[in-house]
C-alpha cells in the first residue's frame, strides 16, 4: 500500500512541476516578447539566446556527467561530426522555425488565445503523416480534426468580434502548428542517428539552431534593435532571458518525464487540462472578458483534441490487440 501510494505522490509531483514548468514558460515568454517592462523588438533574438542557455546547459551537464557518472547521467556528442550534423540539421531548421513561429504567435496574440491559436499542430500532423509516412487515419480522428478546425475559426471570430484578433499572430500560430506537425514526424527518422537519446537531439538542435538564427537576427535589424535597447545593463531583462533559456530546456525534460511516468495518453489529457488552467490564469491575470461563444471555441479545440487521443489510443490497444491473436 505504502509501494502504492508512493507511486501516486510521486505521479503526482511530476504533473504538478509539468503544469508549472509549462506555464512559467508561456507567461515568461510573453513577457520578454511584448510585456511593457521589456519592450525589445527583436523576437529572433531571444529565441537565439534561449538556445544559447540550452546549449550551454546541455554541455555543463555533459560534463559534469564525465566527472561525476555515478552523480549525473547526459550523453555525451560532438555536434560539428559532420555524418552527424548532415542528418540532423534540416531537423534543426524545423526546430528553429517551431520555436520563431511560436514566439511570434504569442508576441501579437495573448496568452488567453495561445492554445487556439496553436490548436491545429493535431490537424497538421494527421496531414503530413499521409503525405509523408502515406499512413491512412481513420474516419473518427478526421472527425475529431473537423471539431478542432471549427473550434479554431469559432475563436479566430470571436476575437476578431471583441477587436483583439491578430491577423499576423494567427498566421504565426498556424506556422507553428505545421513546423511542430513535420518536427514530430521526422524526429522519428532523425533519432537513430543519435542513438535514440533525445537529450542528444534536443543539444544538437540548440547548437544548430544558435547557428541557424544568426543571420535571420542580421536580415531582420535586431543588431541594431538590440545594441540601442536602453536596458541591455538590466539585472530583470536578462534574469528574464535565463530563465526563458532554462524553462524552454526544462520544458522538454519535464515532458519526457510525465510520459515516461504516465504514458502517452496520460501526457496529452495532462497537456490538454494544463491548457484550461492556462487560460483561465491568462484571462485573471491580464484581467480580460471574454463572451460565451469565446469559452465555446475554447471548449470546442480541447474537447477535439482529447477525443482524439483517446480515439488514437483505443486504435492502438485494437491493433496490439490483433498482432497478438494466435
Amino acid at each position: 500500500m505504502d509501494t502504492l501510494l508512493k507511486k501516486y505522490v510521486h505521479i503526482t509531483c511530476v504533473v504538478i512541476i509539468y503544469w508549472i514548468v509549462s506555464i512559467v514558460t508561456v507567461f515568461v515568454n510573453k513577457t520578454l516578447l511584448s510585456g511593457e517592462e521589456v519592450k525589445l523588438e527583436a523576437p529572433i533574438f531571444i529565441a537565439w539566446f534561449q538556445c544559447l542557455v540550452s546549449s550551454l546547459i546541455c554541455i555543463v551537464m555533459a560534463q559534469l556527467s564525465g566527472c561525476f557518472p555515478d552523480t549525473f547521467h547526459f550523453p555525451m556528442g560532438n555536434p560539428f561530426n559532420p555524418s552527424i550534423a548532415m542528418k540532423v540539421i534540416p531537423l534543426s531548421f524545423l526546430f528553429a522555425g517551431m520555436i520563431s513561429f511560436n514566439n511570434l504567435c504569442l508576441k501579437y496574440v495573448g496568452v488567453a488565445f495561445y492554445y487556439v491559436g496553436r490548436s491545429l499542430t493535431t490537424v497538421f500532423n494527421v496531414l503530413f503523416t499521409y503525405i509523408v509516412l502515406h499512413e491512412k487515419t481513420s474516419k473518427r480522428c478526421i472527425i475529431c480534426c473537423l471539431v478542432i478546425i471549427s473550434g479554431f475559426f469559432l475563436g479566430v471570430n470571436e476575437e476578431h468580434g471583441t477587436g483583439s484578433l491578430s491577423v499576423m499572430g494567427v498566421l504565426y500560430g498556424v506556422l507553428a502548428s505545421l513546423c511542430v506537425a513535420l518536427y514530430s514526424i521526422h524526429t522519428k527518422k532523425v533519432l537513430p542517428a543519435v542513438g535514440n537519446h533525445i537529450w542528444m537531439l534536443s543539444f544538437y538542435n540548440n547548437v544548430y539552431s544558435s547557428l541557424i538564427f544568426i543571420p535571420f537576427i542580421i536580415m531582420n535589424n535586431e543588431v541594431a534593435e538590440v545594441s540601442n535597447y536602453e536596458k541591455l545593463d538590466s539585472v530583470y531583462f536578462w534574469t528574464l532571458m535565463v530563465i526563458g533559456g532554462l524553462c524552454g530546456l526544462a520544458i522538454g525534460y519535464v515532458t519526457s518525464l510525465q510520459i515516461k511516468v504516465t504514458s502517452p495518453l496520460t501526457h496529452n489529457i495532462s497537456g490538454t487540462a494544463k491548457a484550461c488552467v492556462q487560460t483561465v490564469l491568462a484571462t485573471y491575470w491580464y484581467s480580460e472578458t471574454k463572451s460565451l461563444l469565446w469559452w465555446l471555441s475554447n471548449s470546442i479545440v480541447l474537447m477535439g483534441s482529447a477525443a482524439y487521443t483517446r480515439v488514437r489510443q483505443q486504435e492502438i490497444e485494437e491493433r496490439s490487440r490483433r498482432r497478438n491473436l494466435p
